[in-house]
């Protein structure tokens, strides 16, 4: 039986880099995509894996064309995933009032939101004919969204960050309704702060802060266990509702004087 396979965007680093191995330790046949694919590579080799069992792909998901080209070299090379995740993003600061950080905004929202739904494009329709009643398996598919704490309430500085992590929140949530006639699972995942090269510049605390590993190890038991929405940690996911539940002004008086994210070039 050919072990089952996993499609993860962002692999070169941080939690695209700790999901990978963590699926790899679980039997997974690994389909990694990142701009650096050469990091990549290297990586996959010094873990030791048969090259049977891994296969790089070169793209930025801000390129249509090519995150989707990549898609389809692996239903080629690899076959149709099992497991699909959608982790490439960025995170960087902005004020509106400063013309050039319109294109920061422009590229946070094509990494984190075009990208992500040009990472499933190419899967959907083979895993939608892939359903159960057709061919017995199980499950077509499963699609992972990686959003973050952060699409909870707008932060200070964060405005494009926010507003596109809460875009993926709600976007998957719509894929999910679409998909449930196939089968396919559309999963969302909120991880809290997490010690990667995304948050090390960050200037201000961060609550209940995560190594990669620990953060993929939950993921994977909440991708496993047929989760469709989970904060990672739980301890984020309760100050979570709480967030969400603060009326503006108290908000509002919260943030007061909280560090903001580096704006591009700081």
């Amino acid at each position: 039986m050919t072990a089952p396979l996993v499609f993860i965007t962002g692999a070169s680093s941080g939690i695209g880099q700790a999901l990978a191995a963590r699926f790899a330790a679980e039997g997974y046949r690994l389909a990694l995509v990142a701009r650096r694919a050469g990091d990549i590579e290297r990586w996959c080799r010094e873990q030791g894996w048969p090259t049977e069992r891994w296969a790089v792909y070169g793209a930025d998901v801000r390129d249509v064309p090519a995150i989707t080209a990549a898609g389809r070299a692996c239903l080629a090379a690899q076959g149709l995933p099992d497991v699909v995740i959608a982790n490439a993003g960025i995170s960087i600061g902005v004020d509106t009032a400063e013309y050039e950080d319109l294109d920061v905004i422009r590229a946070t929202f094509e990494t984190n939101n075009l990208g992500m739904a040009a990472t499933f494009q190419p899967f959907l329709g083979p895993m939608r004919e892939r359903r159960p009643q057709k061919c017995g398996v199980g499950r077509p598919g499963t699609l992972v969204g990686i959003a973050s704490m952060a699409a909870i309430r707008g932060l200070p500085g964060h405005g494009a960050y926010c507003a596109s992590k809460a875009g993926v929140v709600a976007y998957c949530e719509s894929l999910r309704g679409e998909c449930r006639a196939f089968g396919i699972k559309v999963v969302t995942l909120l991880p809290g702060y997490v010690a990667t090269p995304l948050t090390a510049r960050n200037r201000y605390g961060m609550p209940f802060l995560m190594k990669p590993d620990d953060f993929a190890e939950r993921a994977f038991r909440a991708i496993q266990g047929g989760a469709s929405y989970r904060v990672i940690p739980w301890q984020m996911g309760v100050a979570a509702k709480l967030l969400r539940l603060l009326p503006n002004a108290l908000l509002d008086r919260l943030l007061v004087g909280r560090g903001r994210k580096n704006r591009q070039g700081q």
